[in-house]
């Protein structure tokens, strides 16, 4: 197990955080080429009636990482009815040398942590050539946390970069991981969740290779809840770790990208009192039967 610098942030008892509140979470919009060919706004429209506290947003926003995908997503994410809007990019997200300046411009301009050694770092291309024109941010991944009240409840969110750049596949990087452990030693908070674009239980054919050390950081901070996306189909796993005596759930959501795979495209999910005992999940889903467009919702119980 790789060692982390600092200590972990103890959080309150579970008996003083009764706030319950309302995740929003999607996935892989695609935009450009892959997006999905119905109508934006109808698509708005069925998201904004969701009254939403956090919405999670887990990675590939655009198809090639062109600017006016970045520009289109921006635009598209603004459209919802929410103050709390968490994006993080994915392998999609990757895709030219001005892909972190984009998705800072256009997506969200958050400071992203830095590497505590960048002679460390093992991520193919996780730096670019400084001399490269028109390049303004020369390190390559885009981790950072958020820490939001909801009801004088405070909620970390640590959004970890698991793309490189050019790549399918995904990476974390070991050097990044200890600088965001160090990160996250030093911040106060009472819940912690994580966003990553790739599964790290589950997986396709362009996996997260070296999930293990990924869960290894799941464990040491404690975190109960993970969200992801990538390979565009719906899961929900739990994982326990008996050594450890630590649990964790990972909420995979499908695409919004209705010009791939058809399994779950044009769907989203909604988490309604997350983290408490009667959490219902909301599985709303696009789907087109005899040439119409018709929108089916399942829920669920979590317990």
């Amino acid at each position: 197990m790789y060692c982390l610098s600092g200590t972990i942030q103890l959080q309150r008892n579970r008996d003083e955080l009764d706030v319950k509140m309302n995740l929003l979470h999607i996935s892989d919009m695609h935009f450009g080429p892959r997006h999905w060919q119905g109508s934006n706004d109808l698509l708005l429209e069925r998201l904004n009636r969701y009254s939403a506290d956090i919405v999670i947003n887990t990675g590939d926003n655009t198809t090639d990482a062109l600017e006016n995908e970045f520009e289109a997503a921006s635009h598209f994410l603004k459209s919802i009815d929410c103050q709390h809007i968490i994006s993080i990019p994915g392998n999609h997200d990757k895709r030219n040398l001005r892909s972190v300046d984009y998705f800072r411009q256009y997506i969200d301009d958050i400071e992203v942590i830095r590497p505590l050694n960048r002679e460390n770092c093992r991520k193919n291309n996780i730096f670019l050539d400084g001399n490269v024109h028109g390049v303004m941010e020369h390190l390559t991944d885009v981790n950072f946390l958020k820490k939001i009240m909801i009801d004088g409840v405070s909620v970390l969110i640590v959004c970890l970069d698991s793309s490189e750049l050019y790549e399918d596949n995904g990476f974390v990087d070991i050097e990044m991981l200890r600088a965001v452990s160090r990160t996250i030693s030093k911040a106060n908070y009472d819940r912690i969740i994580l966003l990553i674009h790739h599964p790290i239980l589950d997986t396709d054919s362009d996996p997260l290779f070296n999930s293990r050390i990924t869960i290894e950081f799941v464990i040491e901070h404690n975190i109960e809840h993970i969200f992801c996306g990538h390979s565009h189909q719906l899961s929900m796993l739990k994982s326990t770790d008996l050594y450890h005596q630590h649990s964790f759930t990972q909420y995979k959501s499908g695409s919004l990208s209705s010009a791939d795979t058809p399994n779950d495209t044009n769907m989203f999910m909604y988490y309604k009192n997350f983290g408490s005992e009667d959490m219902e999940i909301h599985i709303f889903r696009a789907v087109i039967e005899n040439q119409r467009l018709k929108f089916k919702e399942e829920i669920i119980s979590a317990n």
